[in-house]
């Protein structure tokens, strides 16, 4: 079934044939796809929401993953608000949507809302009910953006815009069993629930409320065949003892630089497995996989296809495709595409030979004495040593050129003693960095750190001083 005639989630998921062994499992809970079909996780209450725009609201990510199936053809508009949405952020999201229902599993919601007419609690748990499916609209999904600090924007995509990069139907051998670190309500994590469900997979569905450790034992005793996260993700999962715990056959990177060293890694550890890194946005959707397990995309795509059109101006890569969010939502909204109809990514990108390159974000640009630093870049080189994980440039105030370039920086095993091999560690990590980057760009200090901390959506916590 192609994007464009989906007419609702719900439909692609009955239109599948037997989907009696294919589940949507979470931390405490696993629910059969064919169970889905024929029941609800709303008690029953569905047709209350028609027409409605519904904020969903759950702790869980298995009950929200049930009311989008659930809902999807139903009502007008679907509000995806991750678990870490701040409450004092609420109303602004209910007013930007003009949501009047509420979807949620959790007691502090309720009517009392301004705004919201209609409550309905979710479970993720199945009751028998069924709604007449004959007239169905196009729902609006609504996505939060994971901006660092203030407000989120509200982003609207539609089944088919979402969906665009998915193919119907499973073409690898045998059970496909998908996992990701994400959680579904964000971009990264609905894109692989979507590609579960209209793939004829099952999901392994991952829960803030477990260590890295205990998802990866769960996903490997649910099978996982296939699994994505960000590179942040895959670096903290390669230290937990439970990384050997699942055996996939696909492992695929989003949401930020998969530089040469993590995807090396990845390959070494999980040999059997295909490794690939995307890139996608809340706002541009996905422009594109490459699978060649090299840093970087080919110089070749730029200029793309009838689905995906890519170019470079000013540095960022711009994205024009049918898989492009809407707009925003919201009377202050800004425009989100360009006169041209091309999406400004703000990911910078630097041409090497045949090949572009990932540098950083435009606004996360650090400023050393007028001289312009992507950390991420930093970052890449550090993360060649070979004994080190994981790293975090950012700066520190400095009296004379304002600031400077510091690491904290995550190895893969603690050193064995300290004074001497410490120092010995932070040399030979400032030599690589001297050898590889410009003098303003090489960390004045590296400190060895125990862990570095990664936001809900996968990406690590950046603050500049």
């Amino acid at each position: 079934m192609p994007p464009s005639d989906r007419v609702s989630l719900w439909n692609a998921v009955s239109a599948a044939g037997d989907i009696s062994d294919r589940s949507l499992s979470g931390a405490e809970a696993a629910i059969t796809l064919g169970d889905v079909v024929h029941g609800s996780c709303l008690g029953g209450r569905a047709e209350e929401l028609r027409g409605r725009s519904v904020l969903i609201s759950t702790r869980d990510q298995l009950t929200a993953a049930l009311a989008l199936i659930e809902l999807d053809g139903v009502a007008r508009r679907l509000v995806l608000c991750p678990s870490d949405l701040p409450f004092e952020y609420l109303p602004f999201v209910i007013d930007s949507a003009a949501a009047d229902a509420i979807v949620s599993d959790r007691d502090t919601l309720g009517p009392d809302i301004p705004g919201v007419e209609c409550f309905i609690a979710s479970a993720s748990k199945i009751v028998p009910a069924k709604y007449d499916r004959s007239v169905q609209v196009q729902t609006e999904w609504i996505l939060l953006t994971s901006g660092t600090t203030g407000l989120p924007k509200l982003v609207v995509h539609n089944l088919a815009s979402l969906a665009g990069a998915i193919e119907s139907g499973s073409t690898s051998p045998g059970p496909v069993v998908w996992s990701t670190f994400y959680d579904i309500r964000r971009y990264g994590g609905l894109q692989i629930f979507l590609r579960a469900v209209i793939t004829r997979a099952s999901l392994v569905l991952s829960s803030a409320h477990e260590s890295t450790a205990d998802f990866l034992l769960r996903a490997g005793a649910r099978g996982v065949t296939h699994i994505s996260g960000t590179p942040s993700h895959w670096r903290r999962a390669l230290m937990s003892p439970s990384a050997h715990m699942i055996a996939p056959q696909y492992v695929r990177l989003s949401g930020e630089i998969a530089d040469q060293t993590i995807l090396n890694h990845l390959q070494s550890f999980y040999p059997q497995a295909k490794i690939a890194h995307a890139f996608a946005s809340t706002e541009a959707g996905v422009a594109f996989d490459v699978p060649d397990g090299l840093a970087g995309f080919p110089a070749s795509l730029i200029g793309g296809s009838a689905d995906v059109e890519l170019k470079v101006e000013d540095g960022s890569l711009r994205i024009r495709s049918n898989r492009t969010a809407d707009r925003y939502l919201g009377q202050q909204a800004e425009s989100l595409r360009a006169a041209d109809g091309f999406v400004d990514t703000a990911d910078m990108l630097e041409l090497r030979g045949d090949r572009y390159y990932f540098v950083g974000r435009r606004d996360g640009v650090i400023n050393i004495g007028g001289l312009k630093v992507h950390p991420e870049e930093v970052e890449a080189v550090i993360n060649r040593h070979p004994e080190v994980r994981m790293s975090l440039v950012r700066t520190r105030k400095n009296p004379i050129t304002g600031a400077v370039v510091v690491a904290d920086v995550v190895l893969r095993a603690a050193p064995e003693c300290a004074g001497n091999a410490i120092r010995e560690l932070q040399h030979d990590i400032l030599l690589l960095c001297r050898k590889a980057l410009p003098s303003h760009k090489v960390p004045a200090t590296i400190k060895f750190v125990a862990a570095l901390a990664v936001a809900e959506s996968g990406k690590l916590m950046r603050h500049h001083a």
